[in-house]
């Protein structure tokens, strides 16, 4: 079975108050050398057999109009489960 992985972030212009919230955090825990966090979301979507050409498109189309909210959110990354992003 082969996996996709689709990665959803929110536009740049929109407010993250879950990022901000996390990167307030970070100093009180020591990390003190992260200056900004944008939280987003992940899908795993698995398919019969190995990955091919046509499940990445339908993975797009997929992130495009069901899994991300175009209007305030952008899909950043749709790939093959094991490839760099």
């Amino acid at each position: 079975m082969g996996r996709i992985i689709v990665e959803v972030m929110p536009k740049p212009e929109i407010l993250d108050p879950q990022g901000k919230a996390v990167v307030g955090s970070l100093p009180r825990l020591g990390f003190d050398q992260f200056t900004a966090v944008r939280q987003g979301r992940r899908f795993e979507l698995t398919v019969e057999g190995p990955v091919t050409d046509a499940h990445l498109a339908a993975a797009a189309e997929a992130a495009q109009t069901l899994l991300s909210n175009p209007i305030i959110e952008d899909v950043v990354s749709v790939r093959a489960d094991g490839e760099e992003a």
